[in-house]
């Protein structure tokens, strides 16, 4: 099951792309978490292959995330590897220029075990960190 919200700034591509795959300037997107970096990725250490460990303020444990896709300016992939209550999570983030201003769609994807908590968890996210990355990018 997916879901995703869309967005458009008026950042260009390049802009919202460099905080994108920032992976530890997530730490930044106010959302009270904070990313490290604990592999590099290739051939750019935030791409495919780099592992981001999200860590939030109280008992919830890490979330460890690999990074899946690396299209530079077009789209960033992940799947989480541990730490999220949905059955085989991924987030997928495309970019696409329109007129010098950016649309943002974040996708998450889940395996149906609950299907409405399952879809309103799916949904609830996608819609959070975009809001939090069209935050970042207008700053």
């Amino acid at each position: 099951m997916q879901a995703t919200s869309t967005a458009t700034v008026s950042s260009p591509v390049d802009h919202v792309w460099e905080v994108l795959s920032d992976h530890e300037g997530m730490s930044e997107w106010r959302l009270g978490i904070k990313v490290t970096l604990r592999a590099e990725g290739t051939p750019d250490r935030n791409g495919v292959g780099a592992v981001r460990v999200i860590d939030a303020p109280g008992p919830a444990p890490s979330i460890v995330e690999e990074i899946v896709a690396f299209e530079p300016g077009r789209r960033l992939g992940y799947r989480a590897l541990s730490g999220v209550p949905l059955k085989n999570y991924a987030g997928d983030v495309a970019l696409r220029d329109v007129g010098g201003r950016t649309e943002i769609t974040y996708t998450i994807s889940v395996d149906r075990r609950l299907p409405l908590a399952d879809r309103a968890a799916a949904k609830t996210i996608s819609f959070v960190l975009l809001k939090a990355l069209v935050r970042q990018v207008s700053r």
